[in-house]
């Protein structure tokens, strides 16, 4: 599936991601944490480095994916921009 710029940073805790500056990928990995007005965001640590903080203000954009995930929950759904959605919560 295509990658896509989600600007609603604080709601993809828990969700894998792509984080880039300009068109470049400068690490992947999944959202440990994020401010509430979605100014920045830290990574979770792995075997790419130790956990990590990005900012808006510094020009990083967040990419995600939608993936299938197991159980009975068919996908985990982040974006609620996408024309059609319903909005959760």
């Amino acid at each position: 599936m295509d990658s896509y710029p989600y600007s609603e940073w604080a709601r993809l805790i828990g969700v894998p991601v792509e984080v880039r500056l300009g068109h470049r990928t400068v690490r992947s990995g999944v959202v440990d944490n994020a401010m509430p007005d979605s100014s920045a965001v830290w990574l979770a640590g792995d075997a790419a480095g130790g956990r990590e903080l990005f900012t808006a203000a510094d020009g990083y954009e967040l990419w995600i994916s939608p993936r299938q995930l197991g159980g009975t929950l068919c996908y985990k759904m982040a974006a609620s921009q996408l024309q059609g959605a319903p909005r959760l919560g």
